[in-house]
């Protein structure tokens, strides 16, 4: 019986999955849209909730509890200072899952994940003042 298992253990150790999700959601937080399987999304989607929950705290706390998650503190800063400001208005829900049909290779089911106030705009401005 599975009481009180919660969460999609997808075929990894304990510790692969761990830092597949690490990773998932600096680049998610760093790019604010990532393209994965729709199974890794949904579970994403749990642990990048938690992060904007603690980044609206705002404390110093709050702040060391992300970056034991989030280990790039770049990503931790654009998160407390840039990204919390979006979404204090927010309850939750502040990603967005899209999906896109299958991979031609596995027929893996695919999504888009994305925070809820993303847009192209945005991002094409932002680049162009990078350069």
């Amino acid at each position: 019986m599975r009481h009180r298992k919660t969460g999609n253990r997808l075929g990894r150790t304990t510790s692969h999955r761990q830092a597949m999700f690490r990773n998932m959601v600096t680049s998610l937080f760093e790019h604010e849209r990532i393209i994965t399987t729709t199974p890794k999304a949904k579970e994403l989607r749990k642990v990048a909730d938690k992060m904007m929950t603690l980044a609206k705290r705002g404390d110093l706390h709050a702040r060391r509890q992300a970056l034991s998650y989030i280990r790039d503190h770049k990503i931790v800063a654009k998160l407390f200072d840039k990204l919390k400001d979006e979404y204090m208005d927010r309850n939750g829900g502040y990603t967005r899952i899209i999906r896109t049909g299958n991979r031609l290779g596995d027929a893996a089911e695919m999504s888009i994940i994305e925070l809820v106030n993303y847009s192209e705009d945005k991002e094409t401005t932002t680049d162009k003042n990078d350069n």
